[in-house]
């Protein structure tokens, strides 16, 4: 089944609504977004949600020490890095935490040439990565970029566009995951051409930023698990 998490997790009532509706994982922001979290509130809602529940936080170009500091306080099982955090990076981090890595490659707005430049340097990247140290990053998360923001931009992305860098990724054993832009709405066309092995909502479930709407957080898992099932 494809695995899903619910981002920008601000309380403790949505937290554990997202999980009765089926999330598989819950996010918590640490970087500058209207959806920041401090760890001390983040701690007092991972203690209380089902333990079977994965939580990620995402950091953005944050100092190892901070990360790891944070991550142990708030409980964290995995870490997503949204910012520009390369191979030393990442492999020193996943030393002094033990913990999962969810790496970002961002998709920025539509340019056939710099897009496919990017492919390649990020795949060469994560091959040359690999090989160093098979086990650094868990899983690749691609969502789009615009401007300043690293990500929860609420923007889709082209899917058929790069769905090549996709199946490359997964053909080589590597865990996908899509955001940017997902809705209960476009969900299904979204695994119906990538086929990835998670996906990542924000806004799509959101009333207001940092608040979800439990009618279409239940929707998009539906529209998920329906997906799955070929439906």
């Amino acid at each position: 089944m494809t695995w899903i998490k619910i981002c920008g997790t601000t309380n403790l009532e949505d937290a554990l609504m997202c999980a009765e509706a089926g999330a598989d994982a819950l996010g918590f922001v640490f970087a500058e977004s209207p959806r920041k979290i401090d760890a001390a509130t983040a701690s007092k809602i991972t203690v209380s949600v089902p333990a079977n529940i994965e939580k990620v936080g995402v950091f953005v170009d944050e100092t190892i020490d901070r990360v790891a500091e944070i991550s142990e306080s708030a409980q964290l099982d995995t870490i997503q890095l949204h910012g520009s955090e390369w191979s030393d990076y990442v492999r020193k981090l996943k030393k002094r935490t033990g913990r999962r890595i969810i790496q970002t490659t961002p998709k920025f707005p539509p340019n056939l040439f710099l897009d496919n430049i990017w492919r390649l340097l990020t795949f060469g990247y994560g091959f040359i990565l690999r090989l160093e140290d098979p086990g650094a990053v868990y899983a690749w998360l691609y969502d789009s970029k615009r401007d300043e923001l690293a990500g929860g931009t609420g923007i889709r992305w082209d899917w058929r566009d790069g769905s090549s860098a996709f199946e490359l990724r997964q053909k080589h054993g590597h865990r996908c995951i899509v955001a940017g832009g997902l809705t209960p709405e476009n969900v299904r066309e979204a695994i119906r051409i990538l086929k990835p092995w998670g996906v990542d909502v924000v806004s799509g479930v959101e009333r207001a930023p940092g608040k979800k709407d439990p009618a279409k957080v239940k929707a998009f898992i539906q529209a998920v698990r329906e997906a799955d099932r070929g439906q």
